[in-house]
């Protein structure tokens, strides 16, 4: 594009220089008028007449239709700016982590990784593409072959997809795509979509909690009702936590590990045996935001294993579910459920496969006052079939609760004209004893410079729970990124 300009500017120059030195040589080697047609001085006093009707004086009127119309600013078109074949933006960050406490499956530093991203993006009336990249040097994992499902190397493919309208009343997108849906801040029940738990427990962006998926999507549009559709050919699980950045619970060893047991699961990874299927109808009936959901796949992150093999799996999974949200008491307030539908554990009588659930949300966040946001939620694990559950399970494993209770504060502060935003954001479980806090501040220094810092805190009576397993991964981060235009 920028080649392109130079050679317009440089014809438009030529052009120029050619018209001007061809007019200075006719001016300078015009021929002498003949006799009687030279210019006389202005003195002369024998200045011939003009033939009858030649004169000043009499001019002549051009027939009607013929006179030359007044041209006006209205009839002068302004030269548009010519628009740029393709739109490039993107970020460079730089972005490092140090745990709190000495972990001995990790290493110290949980984060330390130089980033630069770039989107390119183009669309006309009825079509367009985008494709977002990440190009990542990170000491860190020190692991730097690419792979794309799992976001490691230095190179990872965020998105990649062309959208399209064939219809007035649908549109299509092919290809690598973030998504997402449902009603919760920071928790999810009917979003199947997969996410990245390792980046969000180790300090990078929370944007970067959204992974990638490989599907289509159809959204039809019509007076009565909204329709998703999407289709995976192959299952996009998530960027589960394996031991690579941050320690677990080994539920088989009964002890805390990370570098020392990786997990490695059985891949699902057969094309349109391994797929993934999903959708969400939803309406804005009168202010209220209601929204149906169903998914068919799998459990997006380990949850049963193989004892003959012994490795994790994936089981089958099956999701529906609901939503509505709507202003109340001067905020807004949402409601979600979902059934989870182990396949695979029906009858809650296999100790090594997840049982079936029932999954609810309810929240509610207000401006109590200017730039001041306070967030609540309540959320509910419900396990199906427990009985059935503590009769079957081995007696060297330990026994999970009927129900998980978990509480979720949000607070977020703006200051310094918006430019300053101070956020906590919390979760405690009082069914499991443990707790997790994430303190954010970040400073706009400019339009297109950010500068953050933050923390992930977790505290927890047991090991065996979820935030307590995590005890050792708290740490402390501090970024800096700068956004640029390439061409827009």
């Amino acid at each position: 594009m920028i080649l392109k300009k130079c050679v317009e500017i440089c014809f438009l120059v030529i052009a120029f220089l050619v018209l001007s030195l061809g007019a200075l040589g006719y001016a300078q080697d015009s021929p002498s008028l003949p006799p009687g047609l030279e210019r006389s001085h202005p003195d002369d006093d024998d200045i011939p007449s003009l033939p009858p009707g030649l004169s000043e004086e009499e001019t002549p009127q051009l027939p009607e239709g013929l006179d030359t119309p007044k041209i006006t600013e209205k009839d002068i078109s302004t030269p548009q700016p010519q628009e740029p074949l393709v739109n490039i933006i993107g970020f460079g960050e730089i972005r490092g982590g140090v745990r709190l406490w000495d972990d001995r499956y990790e290493k110290r530093e949980s984060l330390g990784e130089g980033r630069l991203q770039l989107e390119i993006d183009r669309s006309w009336t009825r079509m367009g593409f985008k494709i977002t990249g990440d190009f990542i040097y990170d000491p860190v994992l020190d692991r730097h072959r690419i792979s794309l499902n799992d976001g490691e190397g230095w190179f990872d493919l965020r998105e990649a997809f062309v959208f399209f309208t064939p219809l007035e009343f649908s549109d299509v997108k092919i290809g690598r795509q973030i998504m997402t849906w449902g009603t919760g801040d920071l928790l999810f029940i009917n979003d199947l979509f997969p996410k990245d738990w390792n980046s969000f427990f180790i300090g990078r962006d929370v944007e970067y909690l959204k992974s990638s998926s490989d599907a289509l999507r159809v959204t039809l549009f019509n007076d009565y009702a909204n329709i998703d559709l999407y289709y995976s050919p192959e299952f996009d699980a998530d960027r589960y936590v394996d031991g690579k950045r941050v320690s677990y619970w080994n539920i088989m060893e009964r002890r805390r590990a990370g570098r020392d047991r990786i997990i490695r699961p059985e891949q699902r990874s057969q094309w349109f045996t391994d797929d993934e299927t999903g959708g969400r109808l939803f309406k804005n009936l009168r202010g209220y935001e209601l929204a149906a959901y169903w998914y068919i796949g799998f459990w997006k992150s380990p949850a049963g294993t193989d004892m003959h093999k012994n490795r994790a799996n994936f089981p089958a999974l099956n999701v529906y579910g609901a939503s509505i949200r709507s202003r109340v008491l001067g905020g807004i307030g949402n409601l979600e459920f979902g059934y989870y539908d182990s396949k695979e554990d029906r009858g809650g009588d296999d100790p090594f496969v997840r049982n079936s659930e029932v999954r609810l949300l309810i929240g509610f966040d207000e401006e109590v006052k200017k730039d001041f946001t306070v967030g609540l939620q309540y959320y509910l694990e419900h396990m199906q079939h427990y009985n059935s559950y503590r009769r079957t399970l081995p007696r060297s494993m330990r026994t999970q609760d009927l129900n998980r209770h978990v509480i979720t504060v949000r607070l977020t502060q703006l200051l310094l004209k918006q430019d300053l935003t101070l956020s906590l954001f919390m979760y405690w479980s009082p069914s499991d004893s443990d707790c997790y806090f994430r303190p954010n501040i970040k400073y706009k220094i400019s339009d297109n410079l950010i500068v953050e810092a933050g923390g992930n805190i977790f505290a927890g009576r047991h090991d065996y729970t979820f935030f307590g397993q995590f005890e050792k991964n708290s740490d402390i981060y501090f970024s800096i990124r700068k956004y640029f235009v390439f061409l827009n």
